[in-house]
C-alpha cells in the first residue's frame, strides 16, 4: 500500500513537469493583414516534434479553413488536451489546400506560429513554432508572403 502511494504521488507531481494535463482548452488563432478577401486560411495545428514543416499537410493534427473578412480570419481549436502545439496558416487564394509555389518559394501567403519572417537561415521547425498550451488562449500569427 505504502508503495502504492508512492507511485501516486510521485505520478500527480512529475506528469505536469513534462507538459502532460488532463485539462482542456480552446485556442483561437487569428491571421490579420492578408493581402485580399480572396479564398480561405487554412489552419494546421501540430503535436508532435518534427511535424513541421510539413507542405502537404500530412502529419498535421487538427485543421480548419475559414473565409476572409476584412483581409482578417480566424479559427478557434476547441477542446485541445494541454500540450505543446504549433500551428502554420495558409492564404489559400485560389482554395485547392495546397501551397501554391512560384520556382521555389511559394506564392500563396505562409506563417507559423512564434515567426515573424522565414528565410534560408529561420526555416521552420516545430521546435521554434511551438508553444505550451495550458490555459485557454488566443495567438496572432503574421501572414509571410514570399
Amino acid at each position: 500500500m505504502k508503495n502504492l502511494l508512492t507511485l501516486l504521488l510521485f505520478s500527480v507531481l512529475i506528469f505536469p513537469v513534462f507538459g502532460q494535463s488532463n485539462e482542456y482548452y480552446d485556442l483561437k488563432v487569428v491571421v490579420k493583414e492578408l493581402r485580399n478577401n480572396t479564398g480561405v486560411v487554412q489552419f494546421s495545428l501540430y503535436n508532435e516534434k518534427g511535424s513541421i514543416p510539413d507542405e502537404k499537410f500530412e502529419k498535421l493534427y487538427k485543421s480548419g479553413k475559414v473565409k476572409i473578412k476584412n483581409n482578417t480570419a480566424e479559427f478557434t481549436f476547441r477542446v485541445l488536451k494541454g500540450g505543446t502545439y504549433a500551428v502554420n496558416i495558409l492564404h489559400d487564394e485560389n482554395a485547392d489546400g495546397k501551397i501554391d509555389k512560384g520556382w521555389v518559394l511559394p506564392i500563396e501567403g505562409i506563417g507559423f506560429s512564434n515567426y515573424t519572417s522565414i528565410g534560408l537561415t529561420n526555416r521552420p521547425n516545430f521546435e521554434k513554432a511551438s508553444f505550451l498550451l495550458n490555459r485557454d488562449r488566443e495567438i496572432l500569427v503574421k501572414v509571410i508572403y514570399m
